[in-house]
């Protein structure tokens, strides 16, 4: 029974103990699950949703047209992001792309469209702002853009007139298109109608920026007397896709001429050296005359103002400008020969001229005289002046005075002043003795004349003399003879080594120290010095004590 009884009680004691043990894993799986509720009882973390650029600018876009930029949207995680909407503050900026609602999984990006649609010439601006559920349930991008009027064509001169051409000639005109809008262009095609027209210098496809133009050239050979005409048509992306220029001549038996007014040309008086001009006129009758080249035969003499080959047409007129530039003095001669295709051949016009001699400029100085006023003997004072040239330009070679008390700056020789300018230069006066001082100041240049002189004033005077006048309280002994003065030298917040400057012993409270050095600052010290000859330590003493400068 006995162990029965024992072998039933370990059995209950195993039970017990299995019991227990269960109770326990009870236990902690209860609460390990009332942890994980805790844990997880504040929800999942949201994902940030982040634009790749917090603002776009779509610069000039055409009014009436679209223009499309991109921007990354980016899910940073840990969960997916849904963008449910997006919302503009102007119907001119919208997003296009992707069809909303989109899902960005975490870490990923997506790419939206946004599309700018200005209606008008000016300037737009716009927030546009995406809804989701992301930690931030907004974001926003800035946008801006300006609206520009179209591409616009145009043509000068708007129409071509060759007038009367003779047959077998095939005179020139210079026609330029221009993109007279704010956004480029594209020409895509030029043609010409009409017997005898043609052009070159121009193919297609040409691209004009906004403000830009190009030029090319318009040809009439008539192929029989009588009246003709045509079109030169231009096709563009332009607002005005096509310009249309209207072409016209007549075709003549007769060859035209050429005739200058006036007939000789004299450019007159010109300084040798400068230049002077004379206008003449190109008149053609009859028929169109095409001036193919105009030369002189004396190099002081030249021709502007002619853009050749030129077409003058029967009955118009073109002017030009001869120069003349003499090398020396006296009377020149010359011939302008003007070579076209005129019945009458070349045309030869007499050129005349005089050179004279060149008028030197003047040279001035201001003030005058120059004063430099007082100054104290060893130091120096400044003074500036001015230099005018006139006439004609000058240039100034050498500057000197002849009292070496007075020296001049400022110039770096040689110099060149145009006519009407100026330069200052400075004079500077180091007196060495006091008193009244003067000199003069002589500048060599080209001028007429070649010397222009310059009176500097200025006056010495001597340098102050300082003292120090000490005075001190009496010694309260009976039996003192008098006091001994020390000097050193203040410098850096501290007195230096004292050095006595009485040569006598000193029976007054009251001492002069004339032998100071200006601007230096000194300490003083006394003593009293008793029928014994014993000398006390310092005492009364005074730092700082500053002497003033020159």
């Amino acid at each position: 029974m006995k162990n029965i009884h024992s072998t039933e009680n370990k059995f209950r004691k195993y039970i017990c103990q299995a019991a227990m043990i269960t109770l326990i894993v009870v236990n902690l799986l209860w609460l390990n699950a009332c942890l994980g509720l805790s844990s997880s009882s504040g929800g999942q973390q949201k994902s940030i949703l982040s634009l790749a650029d917090s603002s776009l600018s779509f610069g000039n876009v055409t009014a009436g047209s679209n223009k499309t930029l991109t921007v990354a949207a980016t899910n940073s995680g840990p969960n997916a992001v849904t963008i449910s909407g997006v919302s503009s503050s102007t119907k001119y900026f919208s997003v296009t792309g992707p069809a909303l609602p989109i899902t960005i999984q975490a870490g990923q990006s997506s790419n939206l469209s946004v599309e700018f649609t200005p209606n008008a010439v000016a300037a737009f601006n716009a927030v546009v702002t995406l809804n989701s559920d992301a930690s931030d349930a907004t974001a926003s991008l800035s946008l801006s853009g300006s609206g520009v009027a179209a591409g616009q064509l145009g043509t000068n001169p708007a129409t071509e007139d060759f007038g009367t051409v003779t047959v077998g000639s095939k005179p020139t005109l210079t026609q330029t298109l221009q993109n007279t809008g704010s956004t480029s262009i594209t020409v895509t095609q030029v043609g010409i109608s009409g017997t005898g027209f043609s052009f070159g210098g121009i193919s297609a496809p040409l691209t004009l920026l906004a403000g830009q133009s190009a030029n090319f050239k318009v040809y009439f050979a008539p192929q029989a007397a009588g009246p003709a005409s045509g079109n030169l048509t231009v096709l563009s992306d332009a607002s005005n896709s096509t310009a249309t220029i209207a072409l016209s001549g007549t075709g003549a038996t007769t060859v035209g001429q050429i005739g200058a007014n006036p007939a000789s040309i004299a450019v007159g008086n010109v300084a040798v050296g400068s230049s002077g001009t004379a206008t003449c006129t190109l008149t053609a009758s009859g028929a169109s005359v095409t001036v193919t080249a105009a030369s002189t035969n004396n190099s002081v003499f030249s021709v502007s103002g002619l853009s050749l080959p030129t077409m003058i047409a029967a009955g118009q007129s073109t002017t030009f400008s001869v120069s003349f530039v003499p090398k020396s003095t006296g009377a020149v001669t010359g011939n302008l020969t003007i070579t076209s295709n005129a019945s009458d051949g070349n045309l030869t016009v007499p050129l005349t001229g005089t050179g004279t001699a060149q008028a030197g400029g003047q040279l001035t100085v201001s003030p005058a005289p120059l004063a430099l006023g007082t100054v104290v003997v060893g130091t120096s004072g400044t003074a500036s002046g001015s230099l005018t040239a006139s006439g004609a330009s000058v240039t100034i070679t050498a500057a000197s005075t002849n009292n070496s008390a007075f020296t001049i700056s400022g110039l770096s020789l040689p110099v060149t002043i145009p006519a009407g300018q100026s330069t200052t230069f400075s004079a500077t006066f180091s007196p060495k003795a006091t008193g009244a001082a003067s000199a003069t100041l002589t500048f060599t240049s080209n001028a007429q004349p070649t010397t222009t002189n310059e009176i500097l004033t200025g006056t010495g005077t001597p340098a102050p003399v300082h003292s120090v006048s000490l005075s001190w309280n009496a010694s309260t002994s009976s039996d003192v003879s008098g006091y001994n003065i020390y000097r050193a030298v203040y410098a850096d917040a501290t007195c230096g080594s004292y050095a006595k400057i009485n040569a006598v012993l000193n029976t007054s409270t009251l001492y002069t120290d004339n032998s100071v050095v200006d601007g230096t600052a000194y300490c003083y010290a006394t003593t009293a010095v008793d029928t014994s000859n014993q000398e006390s330590g310092y005492s009364n003493i005074a730092s700082n004590v500053q002497i003033p400068a020159p």
